[in-house]
């Protein structure tokens, strides 16, 4: 790289996306990649979140933004937990990096794609908030829907990060549909069902037994076999819509990508339901409830990509995309269309 002049070091200050964009052009591979990076790590933040709650080590750190009163970091007296419940908090930094790669690939792409942009910058405050959120869990004991709230918030995440992964696969034109309303209408319904799945599931964490710190901390006034049955039977509903839209989509000889995508989801639910079965019948094991977790996190991945494979999004014109070399956008941080 070339010396950089007095002019160029106040422009890298004032906008270093801008700066850096204007010297750098990713290839669209790496765009892809970044995009997924900040994917995976989302959904391994959810993982070694679980982690953290199933080891006990919720409280490893009593306090926050420190580890303790005294220190940033966990300390030898605090044993395991300590260093659990500080290494969660350290992979959150882990994240926040992999955001940013992504944010600077997006914006570095040439022509410069504002949504996709809009897209990292949404990761980024949704990061920013659950990291306050995460504080105020420690910082009220594990309130168990302060915890819950935690967890609705990293899939939040997810759905953002995996949004912006198909986005870097696609075009800047106009959506263009692949399957009728009808078929639309039977996704929505499948997305729908599956957040009420997801969030009833967050209730049975919040009333269940594992309450993630190794002393009694409040739990959810349910009885959380009786949630557990419920979030059953929405996961049956779950698995008979992806069952019926796999016939509808067949009976109306759609696309290969939905039937595909749809048949990926058939499978991670029913891998995902066995765990679940399993763990219930044998008193919850810590090990087969981080695997529900995991695989909470790929069903909510699979339903988005049928929901994102009903259109396809073909390159827009070049006269139809605006150039921005070397425009601001760090503002733009809404969502896309």
């Amino acid at each position: 790289m070339p010396n950089l002049t007095r002019a160029d070091a106040t422009a890298a200050v004032r906008n270093p996306l801008a700066f850096i964009a204007a010297r750098w052009t990713p290839d669209p591979r790496t765009v892809q990649r970044a995009a997924l990076a900040a994917l995976v790590m989302a959904v391994v933040i959810v993982v070694t979140g679980g982690a953290v709650r199933l080891t006990g080590s919720g409280l490893g750190c009593p306090t926050w933004p420190k580890c303790t009163e005294d220190s940033l970091t966990a300390t030898s007296a605090m044993g395991l937990h300590g260093a659990i419940e500080f290494g969660n908090r350290m992979l959150a930094y882990v994240l926040c990096a992999a955001v940013g790669w992504a944010i600077i690939a997006a914006r570095s792409q040439k022509p410069y794609r504002r949504s996709l942009t809009r897209l990292g910058w949404a990761q980024f405050w949704i990061v920013m908030g659950n990291a306050v959120l995460g504080g105020i869990v420690v910082l009220v004991g594990l309130n168990p829907y302060t915890v819950a709230a935690h967890f609705l918030l990293s899939t939040a995440l997810i759905a953002v990060a995996a949004a912006m992964w198909q986005r870097t696969r696609e075009g800047d034109a106009e959506p263009r549909p692949l399957a009728g309303k009808s078929v639309q209408q039977l996704v929505w319904a499948l997305v729908a069902v599956t957040v009420l799945l997801i969030a009833v599931g967050t209730v049975v964490t919040g009333a269940g037994p594992h309450a993630g710190d190794s002393s009694k901390v409040e739990r959810m006034p349910l009885n959380w076999e009786d949630v557990s049955k419920l979030h059953a039977v929405l996961a049956w509903i779950t698995v008979t819509l992806t069952f019926a839209l796999w016939f509808v989509l067949k009976a109306v000889d759609a696309p290969k990508g939905p039937l595909d995508r749809t048949r990926d989801l058939f499978l991670v639910l029913l891998a995902q339901g066995a765990i679940g079965y399993v763990q219930y019948f044998t008193d919850l094991p810590e090990v087969l409830v981080g695997a529900h977790m995991l695989g909470s996190c790929l069903v909510w991945i699979a339903v988005l990509r049928v929901l994102l494979s009903l259109r396809e999004r073909p390159e827009a014109e070049p006269a139809d995309v605006p150039v921005q070399p070397y425009a601001a956008t760090s503002s733009s941080m809404a969502g896309p269309r």
